[in-house]
């Protein structure tokens, strides 16, 4: 534990001059108010976590293939002994678990570095490079039909349907879910947790099929082909990267070469699409997050309220203040008053447009949700949102000054 603490400390000792890379987020290395849990709740008010969950589902996925070829090695017996099939397809083929089961450091890499870069088309790469543009816009193009000559041999098997994969309507961004709407006030999780399957025996290969079955039928099966439809939580993938069909069953042993050479693909089926969804929260949702966390403390909601808040006191402030002119109250020094509604009502106003609570910052903390909040631990943040807060201190404070000035200034007129 002490030395997770430490490792946790040079991490944080890395990042006091700059922002978290994703990649730290993901592996749990970052603090509030930029840690894997602030993001996830980020995504679900914009309707998206179920990217999200696909990723860490796919990452556990990967982990019980990891823990089942070292149990078989513990075991003392040889991957090429115990699954033949897998050991054939890893070797052509090559795969994310290459130095667990004792392949070529070369064949070990081959997949991870370029299978999703094979898969998608340049368009794609557009589309997602430019994703974050074109939200603001309100427009996207969907992306055409890119070629098959780059897919892998397990999309292609697990593709194999009869169906046009066309027929069916998707989105056309991860970040844009079909049927999804964004929402700002119920942020309820809309999904279970990421799936976790325990140890209490050793892992088998119908575990490992399950597990996929499981990640399939959640996350890229179309809500119609799905039995239990409230499981149903489908993710927008490219054309080349999608898998339309998953003949194994988790009920029962693979008995046919077709199924064999199926199964021999289930420890690397996702990992592709794991990719892509990792590099699409990269560009487009990961960067938004830092901006509307390091740069604000406020939440969408919250902000809203301030706005609306900040505009009704400011009516009422400059409703007395004409009165006081209108009426030439005496002695004229009560109009200094006037500077508790402007005060409060330009602190509402500014906090809503740089969504910051200057007051939250100089307490050290960031909303998490409407109206709640927790403290921010990560150093270069809240430097950043330290600065940004007396920036806010300060323009409130020249528009207040301003502000009762003028209607101190101003000659009363009693009508």
């Amino acid at each position: 534990m002490d030395d997770e603490q430490r490792q946790q400390d040079d991490w944080a000792n890395s990042r006091k001059n700059r922002l978290p890379s994703f990649q730290e987020v993901l592996s749990r290395r970052t603090r509030p108010p930029v840690d894997l849990f602030m993001f996830y709740l980020f995504l679900q008010r914009e309707g998206a976590e179920d990217i999200l969950d696909f990723w860490l589902d796919v990452q556990q996925h990967e982990n019980l293939c990891r823990a089942y070829f070292k149990d078989v090695r513990k075991s003392g017996r040889t991957i090429k002994e115990d699954w033949p099939q897998y050991w054939d397809y890893a070797r052509r083929r090559g795969s994310i678990y290459g130095t667990v089961v004792g392949l070529h450091p070369d064949a070990a890499t081959k997949r991870s570095t370029t299978s999703t870069a094979e898969m998608l088309s340049d368009q794609d790469r557009r589309n997602l490079a430019g994703s974050s543009t074109n939200d603001e816009k309100g427009r996207r193009s969907p992306s055409p039909r890119p070629p098959t000559a780059g897919l892998s041999e397990h999309t292609r098997v697990a593709s194999a349907s009869p169906a046009d994969p066309y027929d069916n309507p998707r989105s056309t961004t991860p970040f844009s879910l079909s049927g999804r709407t964004p929402t700002l006030f119920n942020i309820k999780r809309a999904s279970r947790a990421p799936t976790v399957i325990p140890r209490s025996a050793p892992i088998t290969r119908l575990n490992l099929i399950a597990s996929a079955e499981r990640i399939f039928y959640r996350y890229l099966s179309p809500a119609g082909n799905t039995v239990n439809a409230t499981e149903n939580h489908e993710i927008y993938l490219p054309p080349s990267l999608r898998i339309h069909s998953f003949p194994l069953s988790s009920s029962q042993d693979p008995k046919t070469q077709t199924e064999l050479n199926m199964m021999a693909q289930i420890p690397d089926m996702f990992h592709a699409q794991k990719e892509y969804c990792f590099r699409a929260m990269e560009q487009d949702a990961f960067p938004r997050f830092l901006r509307s966390k390091a740069f604000g403390n406020l939440t969408p909601v919250s902000a809203l309220v301030r706005l609306i808040v900040g505009l009704i006191i400011l009516w009422i402030g400059l409703a007395a203040a004409f009165s006081l002119i209108f009426l030439d109250v005496q002695p004229k020094s009560k109009r200094f008053f006037l500077f508790i509604p402007f005060s409060l009502a330009v602190l509402f106003l500014v906090s809503h447009q740089y969504e910051l609570d200057p007051i939250l910052v100089f307490l050290g903390q960031s909303e998490t949700t409407p109206f709640r909040t927790l403290r921010i631990r990560e150093p270069y943040v809240h430097k950043l949102l330290l600065g940004r807060a007396i920036w806010v201190t300060i323009l409130v404070g020249a528009f207040v000054t301003a502000l009762t000035l003028l209607f101190w200034a101003v000659p009363g007129h009693r009508l």
